[in-house]
């Protein structure tokens, strides 16, 4: 895939401009349960898990295209068994929510492989449990979807790599050549090229990169600085499975971030006998780390979330609950708190299901998606195609390391009314690729003129990662 050249300059200009203090809001509507994470959906709603850990909820902008003001709605609850938390999540080229695994089931160690496929339309969970005998335990394993769209998960314990495939609901494993250490605990940051990064956890300070078209793991260098917390958080050996076999958590580390500019940021729990965490920023070009930015003395990003911003700022959580702003340079601490984070098309970002974060600062026109091939007309409940560029964005959005992860490099599809000003989502669905900077590559998608849109005269933008396209004309009918 081609990336999005820029010239240094303008990425100097844009990616290191400095912070100015950005605003937390509450939602006028809380979420009913709370939320232990959220996931938004190609249609503009998003889905948040409850604390009951077993029903869902889903929050729709208002007519204004508002979240602040969005109201909320119970939609299907998980398939009787399955009460996860810190699973592997993500949102489908077809649209659908699958979430794998689980650190706990209801509650209790469980390393669970239990697996839920949520259809939007039909409001319905199915299982796509992988067999016991090919994948046994994915629990909080690492996930990531493929430009492809294959949703790829790991083995908690083990080096091994697993696909699942939507359109056929069947699962595959697939190489995995040359891994420094066994999956637990490490997060994985999609690149443009489709191989994704990782920060080694029991093989710290060392990280390395994953080639799906050859199935084996490269040497991307030390992150210079140790970006790992203390070995065995919980103090003891965790037994799990049937032969109660022992697992020693070999720590922690925070989430990686792609940034517009290539480079990837990643965030870091205090090393043992360390009082802050550190930063590292890693260039694919040179296959090399530079030291970031340090947390302030008492802080660091022990397991916690990051996303990225329009502007190409990232903010990030640290384990104290603070916010702060990465803007290539300083990471400033921010008002508010937070703990998981999903970027929404307006451009804020959700925190905890409750409030959004409004940051200060724009992007750069050249990331925006751009629109070729669109209709002119369009009628209530009728499905077209969509084609144009950068249809994913400049990054997959939010993660939070090894589970919660909250990606958004998919477009929405926003039209709006020009004699009301009322907005409306598309439902998008079936995209050309699951990418991210993809350049000057034509990519596509389909959208569904939801049947509740006002007729008449409108514009449309497709939306990733908060940031639209120029509008184009069209007429709902």
């Amino acid at each position: 895939m081609q990336r999005l050249a820029l010239t240094a300059a303008a990425c100097l200009a844009i990616l290191s401009a400095p912070v100015s203090a950005g605003t937390v809001k509450q939602l006028v509507h809380q979420p009913p349960e709370g939320a232990i994470f959220t996931m938004l959906m190609t249609d503009g709603t998003v889905m948040a898990n409850g604390y009951s850990q077993t029903n869902w909820w889903k929050l729709t902008p208002d007519n204004k295209g508002s979240y602040i003001n969005g109201t909320w709605k119970q939609v299907a609850s998980f398939q009787p068994g399955f009460a996860p938390d810190a699973s592997a999540e993500s949102v489908l080229a077809d649209g659908k929510l699958i979430v794998a695994g689980g650190e706990y089931n209801f509650g209790n160690f469980a390393f669970t492989n239990i697996t839920q496929l949520y259809d939007p339309v039909k409001d319905k969970w199915t299982d796509v449990t992988p067999s016991s005998k090919l994948l046994p335990f994915i629990g909080d394993s690492p996930s990531n979807v493929l430009p492809d769209g294959r949703f790829l998960v790991a083995e908690k314990f083990k080096t091994k790599l697993f696909a699942f495939d939507d359109k056929t609901l069947t699962w595959t494993a697939l190489k995995s050549k040359n891994k420094h250490d066994f999956n637990a605990e490490e997060g994985w940051a999609l690149l443009p090229d489709g191989s994704f990064l990782i920060v080694d956890v029991k093989a710290h300070p060392q990280s390395e990169r994953y080639i799906p078209g050859t199935g084996s793991w490269v040497d991307a260098g030390s992150t210079v600085v140790d970006l790992r917390g203390p070995q065995n958080c919980c103090g003891r050996c965790i037994p799990y499975g049937p032969k109660n076999k022992c697992y020693d958590p070999p720590g922690e580390t925070g989430a990686s971030i792609l940034r517009p500019d290539g480079t990837v940021f990643a965030t870091g729990a205090a090393p043992d006998g360390d009082n802050r965490g550190h930063t590292s920023i890693y260039d694919p070009k040179s296959n090399t780390w530079t030291p970031g930015p340090d947390f302030p003395v008492g802080d660091d990003a022990f397991d916690t979330a990051s996303t990225i911003l329009p502007s190409g700022n990232v903010l990030v959580v640290g384990s104290s609950g603070s916010l702060y702003e990465f803007d290539g340079k300083n990471l400033t601490k921010q008002s508010g708190g937070g703990g998981s984070l999903t970027v929404l098309p307006t451009g804020e970002v959700l925190i905890n299901g409750s409030a959004v974060y409004q940051a200060t600062g724009t992007y750069n026109q050249a990331w925006a998606p751009t629109v070729s091939s669109s209709p002119s007309t369009v009628t209530r409940g009728q499905t077209y195609p969509i084609s144009g560029t950068q249809f994913n964005g400049m990054s997959q959005g939010a993660s939070f390391g090894d589970e919660f992860d909250s990606h958004t490099n998919y477009p929405l599809v926003r039209i709006t009314n020009n004699s009301t000003g009322h907005v409306f989502y598309a439902r998008t669905h079936d995209h050309s690729t699951m990418g991210v900077q993809t350049g000057s590559q034509t990519v596509s998608t389909n959208f569904d003129v939801p049947s509740g849109a006002e007729t008449g005269a409108s514009k449309l933008e497709v939306v990733a990662n908060g940031i639209p396209s120029k509008p184009v004309n069209v007429t709902v009918h």
